[in-house]
């Protein structure tokens, strides 16, 4: 295994914008990753603020407490429910092996 990962929609009292390549970009998703040495990392993402059919881009996540917070609850979550897992359903509904 290289990596879990979990998406987490960021409330929008916390959410930020962030320029690049001259467009201003919503950051309103985080992909929170635990890596193989028990590390956790984290990508903030986001959408042009302007609209349209821009690209879903990926930003650093700002040294932020509250935003630290998140990331931290959400892997904590997520940890709960990996442990609670009840096995693999294949089609039909019916538990693997």
């Amino acid at each position: 295994m290289t990596a879990l990962a979990v998406n987490v929609a960021v409330p929008e009292p916390l959410r930020w914008t962030e320029v690049r390549r001259g467009e201003e970009f919503l950051l309103t998703t985080r992909n929170v990753r635990l890596l193989p040495d028990g590390h956790l990392a984290a990508k903030a993402y986001g959408r042009p603020v302007a609209g349209g059919r821009g690209a879903y881009v990926s930003f650093r996540v700002p040294d932020r407490p509250e935003l630290a917070a998140l990331v931290t609850e959400a892997a904590d979550r997520a940890g709960q429910l990996w442990s609670a897992h009840r096995g693999l359903e294949l089609s039909g509904g019916r538990p693997g092996p």
